[in-house]
């Protein structure tokens, strides 16, 4: 019996080399697990039929010593990242039946590595969303307590990863959507650098926010994962080389507390108490921990809500009902049109279109748009600074612990708020990693807390060394 409760991709890769189990037998446990506990989280939409083959032949590539870290570790995918021939819906009905003709660069990577993929999980709707309540196909739930979100839009790769339904995720993060569903869950996830990994293949929302990354264990995991993903791709024209990656990293390392973002009113009692709690611990391992000023950071997650939808508004045009994916017919080509983008996306998704189309509209596009990029620059300056004085950034990732599902359905400006802490990082594209950091008892149930480390541009090194010392990996 394969003990997955302490199990991590090291460890395994560890056993897989020792011959301790083989990759079919590994990929059997979290078979078995799947089918033991996913009719009630519901993780995945769909589990890959070929997963035992996919793993015949990870033992053959371990046998003659080839593949990465990664070969025989069996992972799960978000629904809207490409692996050739399989559905990729994006939990959408637009895109319910749609196969992906060629793989992303991530999943090729993966798959050169010798990775197992066990399935793909849920999310919200073309990743619009921080709870996986927009999904066209039904929620995830909450490991941790069945009536909570796991958080989103990632939430099922989250889910999965908390629940042992998968060794390790991929997810993506666009205003928080790897770190959020990591944080509700009591996981890792590490948002990259904007540009270290590769886009190709991910259906788009946000162009200029979104990126790829891991939901894990442990921080060593999410450092493995991003080390086989990430890399400069011909394929996506905003891709770069990591840079900061390899500098000396300090034998003290500073982190600032942005006390201008923490007076924010809105955050959890519990969970400021225990972000406190956080600093006193990095201070007792001989970081410094320091005020920072961040003037303009407060207005990151209305900068965010103005460039997101508008992206989005662009990005979705192209589902109209003629090249591919859903199409309704109407009494004519224009209420094809309408017909099909009314009956294929969920209300979230018209939400953020018409958000978005707004915005970009004659005599609102100066007003919202022009205004929004130009407090964008004042942000990314904001950190610049920062970063000159103190190593990281440190914020609770979210302002409260998982919320249950249905209490803000009706109400999604509360739900945008719990992005305040985690959209400054794609606002400027810095790496932020939210690592799990106790708990909040409510009952007989104890919902995990986290907080969030961000560093400079291509520092996710030092990300990794901040984690694992926090997490006494």
């Amino acid at each position: 019996m394969i003990d997955l409760k302490n199990l991590t991709v090291s460890k395994a890769r560890g056993h897989l080399m020792k011959g301790d189990f083989t990759a079919v037998q590994l990929a059997q446990s979290y078979l078995d697990k799947i089918q033991d506990t996913d009719q009630d989280i519901k993780a995945y939409l769909e589990i890959f039929s070929d997963v035992l083959s996919q793993a015949e032949e990870a033992d053959r590539k371990i046998a003659k010593k080839e593949g990465g870290l990664l070969a025989g570790i069996p992972l799960a995918v978000k629904d809207n990242i490409l692996i050739k021939g399989r559905k990729c819906s994006a939990a959408s009905k637009m895109l319910a039946d749609y196969a992906a003709p060629y793989d992303s660069t991530v999943a090729r990577k993966l798959k050169d590595a010798g990775a197992v993929f066990l399935g793909r999980t849920n999310m919200d709707e073309f990743a619009m969303g921080g709870s996986t309540e927009n999904s066209a196909f039904g929620p995830t739930k909450n490991p941790r307590d069945l009536s909570r979100v796991p958080g989103g839009s990632s939430g099922g790769s989250a889910a999965a990863v908390a629940s042992e339904q998968a060794l390790a995720s991929l997810g993506s993060d666009t205003g928080g959507s790897v770190r959020q569903p990591a944080s509700f869950c009591g996981v890792v996830g590490l948002k990259p650098t904007y540009g270290t990994v590769s886009r190709y293949g991910l259906i788009a929302m946000g162009s200029s926010l979104d990126v790829i990354g891991p939901i894990t264990k442990t921080v060593a995991d999410a450092e493995i994962i991003f080390n086989a993903v990430k890399g400069k791709d011909a394929m996506d024209s905003a891709s770069i080389e990591v840079s900061g990656a390899g500098a000396a990293v300090q034998q003290k390392l500073k982190i600032g507390i942005p006390a201008g973002l923490m007076d924010t009113d809105g955050i959890d009692e519990t969970t400021l108490k225990n972000f406190n709690e956080s600093a006193e611990k990095f201070k007792s391992m001989g970081y410094e921990v320091k005020n920072v000023d961040l003037p303009n950071a407060k207005y990151s997650l209305a900068v965010y809500y103005i460039i997101m939808p508008a992206e989005v508004s662009s990005n979705l045009a192209r589902f109209d009902g003629v090249k591919y994916g859903l199409h309704i017919s109407g009494k004519d080509a224009i209420d094809d049109y309408f017909m099909t983008r009314g009956g294929g996306f969920g209300r979230e998704a018209r939400r953020r279109i018409m958000l978005g189309t707004y915005v970009l509209s004659s005599g609102y596009y100066d007003a919202y748009y022009n205004k929004a990029n130009q407090v964008r620059n004042f942000i990314k300056n904001d950190y610049k600074e920062a970063f000159k004085n103190v190593d990281f950034v440190m914020t609770p990732t979210v302002p409260a612990p998982a919320w249950k599902i249905g209490e803000k359905s009706n109400n999604p400006l509360e739900m945008y708020l719990a992005d305040i802490f985690t959209t400054p990082a794609n606002i400027t594209g810095l790496p932020a990693m939210s690592v799990p950091s106790g708990f909040k008892n409510m009952g007989d149930k104890n919902l995990p807390l986290g907080i969030q480390l961000m560093s400079d541009y291509g520092r996710e090194d030092i990300l990794f060394k901040a984690g694992k010392d926090f997490l006494e990996e």
